[in-house]
C-alpha cells in the first residue's frame, strides 16, 4: 500500500491545491507537512480525518484511494465488537475524546515497539 502522504499528495495535486493549504487545514507548518508527503512524518487520525472531509471523502476512501474499499470488517473479539457498537451511540464530542485516547495509546505503542527493536539491535 502507498504511504498515506503520497495518496494525499496525488489528490491535492489533482485538485490544484498547495501544500500550504493542506498544512493550514491541519494546523501544521508547511515544511512539516512536506515531510508527510514524502513519508518522513506520519499524521494523526484526527488530521487524516480533516483532510478526508476536506476532499469530500471518508478515511477509508482516502486510505484506499484508487483501490477497493472493504465492504465489511470482521472483528473476532466479541467484547470489542460490543464496545464499538456502544461507541456509535456517543455524542460527537465524546467520540472524539475516545478516538484521541486510542490514537495516543497506539502512538505510545509504536514508540515502545520502535525503541525495543532498536535497543535490541544495539
Amino acid at each position: 500500500m502507498k504511504h498515506i502522504g503520497k495518496i494525499i499528495k496525488k489528490i491535492r495535486e489533482d485538485k490544484g491545491l498547495t501544500q500550504q493549504q493542506i498544512a493550514e487545514l491541519i494546523h501544521m507548518h508547511r515544511s512539516n507537512y512536506s515531510r508527510v508527503e514524502t513519508g518522513e512524518r506520519d499524521l494523526s487520525i484526527e488530521a487524516i480525518n480533516k483532510i478526508a472531509k476536506y476532499f469530500g471523502m471518508s478515511i477509508d476512501e482516502l486510505i484506499n484511494f484508487n483501490g477497493k474499499v472493504p465492504n465489511e470488517v470482521t472483528v473476532e473479539d466479541k467484547s470489542l465488537l460490543e464496545q464499538m457498537k456502544l461507541m456509535q451511540e456517543l455524542d460527537p464530542e465524546e467520540k472524539n475524546i475516545v478516538f484521541k485516547m486510542i490514537d495516543t495509546f497506539l502512538t505510545k505503542k509504536k514508540f515502545k515497539d520502535f525503541f525495543q527493536k532498536n535497543i535490541a539491535a544495539l
